[in-house]
């Protein structure tokens, strides 16, 4: 299925989402980031054939963030409230809203820049791998911005706040290698190894309990915010739910019949 600006493909229970418009490092027009990534997550979300979602980009870049001929445009014409906050909704926050909500595993392969949005985009994944090409810059404050579409929620979770601080004030681009050091992405690969990489890594998510992860994900979530004794109550409430699935039950059958799980998201 391909939206303008857009790729999607579905294989296997894998979902591959591209980035497609290299021409201009993948950035983000007001239709791609409110209209057709919301929709598409809603519908990823619905999909019972999808149990996984890889997320790339076409060409040299990963995302850039904001189209910035776009936005300059609507800053003379006197457009910008309307660009970034369409129908009242926050910047970014559609998309942004619908990512972090599905509640099935996500990866990012980053295959080259990851700039402003873009960045947050890869930080919206539960797990990054990628080239060594790929390049993370945050050089809002080089504008006279802040970073958006969530990152200064994402990355002091991911990084601590010592780090973002850093990044931040300074504008300074992160290289895979340090990326990789500093937990930013859980892997680099080389570059032309990098689908083949998350493909695998997708096939090998997929063979697990759909149930599962989507409460995997929710306790995630909620621990970053919960106290030990709030997230003890999710835990238990969530192993309350899952041992009363299919999908448990296969669990224990495989197990004590010494084959592979099946499991069906039931």
């Amino acid at each position: 299925m391909e939206y303008e600006g857009l790729i999607l493909e579905k294989k296997n229970y894998v979902a591959t989402l591209t980035m497609n418009r290299p021409h201009r490092l993948n950035a983000l027009t007001g239709e791609i980031s409110n209209e057709y990534l919301p929709r598409i997550f809603r519908d990823l979300q619905d999909d019972d054939n999808v149990r996984a979602l890889i997320i790339t980009g076409a060409g040299k870049g990963f995302c850039t963030g904001a189209d910035i001929v776009i936005f300059n445009q609507a800053a003379e014409e006197g457009r910008l409230q309307e660009l970034l906050e369409p129908r009242g909704q926050t910047i970014g926050g559609a998309f942004v809203l619908g990512l972090y909500n599905l509640q099935k595993p996500v990866i990012a392969a980053v295959n080259g820049v990851a700039a402003g949005g873009g960045v947050s985009l890869a930080l919206l994944a539960d797990i990054r791998i990628a080239s060594e090409r790929a390049l993370f810059n945050l050089a809002f404050v080089m504008r006279g911005l802040i970073p958006d579409c969530g990152c200064t929620y994402l990355m002091p979770r991911l990084l601590g706040t010592g780090r973002c601080y850093e990044y931040m004030y300074t504008g300074e681009s992160i290289d895979a290698r340090e990326a990789e050091r500093i937990g930013l992405v859980n892997r680099v690969v080389p570059h032309e190894k990098l689908m083949e990489e998350a493909e695998a890594l997708a096939a090998r998510i997929v063979q697990g309990p759909p149930l599962a992860f989507k409460q995997i994900k929710r306790a995630v979530q909620s621990g970053l915010h919960n106290t030990l004794e709030q997230q003890l109550y999710i835990e238990t409430y969530a192993q309350k739910n899952l041992m009363g699935s299919e999908d448990f039950r296969e669990g224990l059958n495989c197990f004590r019949e010494k084959r592979l799980p099946k499991f069906k998201g039931r």
